[in-house]
């Protein structure tokens, strides 16, 4: 499996055969080598080799197990929602630092902090938040119905459903519907992985990523901003004083997007944050009075 991953030029080849051969015998991946001499049955090598097939054409090993990792998170996926990057990190790791590091924003626990995840998908940064924030309140919402049943039962998987609502509606607007986030100056922090591809990037796109993953949760326009632009134009009017609004984006947008935010009212400041990988992935705007 290994060797036919390398030759498509699949992600994490050896990885993915791991994943993929523990989940069709219900193990875990330390299992596959502390029970090596375990006879597979033909059920299972025929199971096997319906995924390896459906993979080396660029199924994503996520949707085929159902299953992705996020911020050390083990979450459900499928293909109502984006399969979680680790470039989206970026964001959790922002507001988890400046919880700890700036007074009146709860401190490790984040007591008492009001988040909003926008386009929040599977809702992997709005329970990465959570978990690690048990102090804090979280409103996740998204345009797609079936994208939040499957956020949904990602938070009653982690015990997290009683610190999480759920909104269905479009950026926003969803949140006029949550009275307490609804108000100007509510929130602590509001964050988003928005759609951002450009439509110039489109056919560049791995196949793996555009032909199984929801288009309407990749695509952002002409420019890559068309969903980016509201978003930092009128997040900050939601965001309190010293809070931060934080949006992933384009990497090749990351500077006319930081120049829309840093004209935004209330905006004390606007940076560009890059991810693990060193591109420029985030716009953090910093709230003044």
């Amino acid at each position: 499996m290994t060797e036919a991953f390398k030759q498509k030029d699949l992600d994490s080849p050896q990885l993915f055969a791991q994943l993929l051969l523990s989940h069709v015998i219900g193990c875990d991946r330390l299992k596959l080598y502390t029970d090596a001499d375990r006879p597979a049955n033909e059920i299972e090598r025929a199971a096997l080799r319906d995924l390896v097939q459906r993979a080396v054409n660029h199924e994503p090993v996520q949707y085929l197990t159902g299953e992705a990792m996020f911020f050390g998170m083990q979450i459900s996926v499928d293909r109502n929602v984006l399969i979680p990057r680790p470039s989206t990190e970026t964001i959790v790791e922002s507001v988890l630092h400046h919880c700890k590091h700036q007074p009146g924003f709860g401190g490790k626990t984040g007591e008492g902090v009001l988040i909003a995840d926008v386009c929040t998908g599977s809702g992997c940064i709005a329970l990465a938040l959570a978990k690690h924030l048990p102090g804090s309140r979280v409103v996740a919402t998204d345009i797609s119905e079936e994208a939040l049943e499957v956020a949904k039962a990602n938070a009653k998987r982690l015990n997290l459903s009683d610190r999480i609502e759920f909104i269905q509606g479009d950026l926003l607007e969803a949140l006029s519907s949550q009275p307490a986030a609804g108000h100007a100056k509510a929130l602590d922090f509001l964050v988003s992985n928005p759609p951002y591809i450009p439509d110039d990037e489109w056919d560049a796109v791995e196949p793996n990523v555009k032909d199984h993953e929801p288009t309407l949760a990749l695509r952002g326009g002409m420019d890559g901003l068309a969903l980016v632009r509201p978003l930092l134009n009128d997040a900050p009017k939601l965001v309190k004083e010293g809070g931060l609004v934080l949006v992933e984006v384009a990497a090749s947008r990351a500077e006319e997007a930081k120049a829309i935010a840093s004209k935004a009212p209330r905006v004390k400041s606007a940076a560009i944050l890059k991810d693990f990988e060193g591109l420029d992935r985030v716009i953090r705007q910093t709230l003044g009075a």
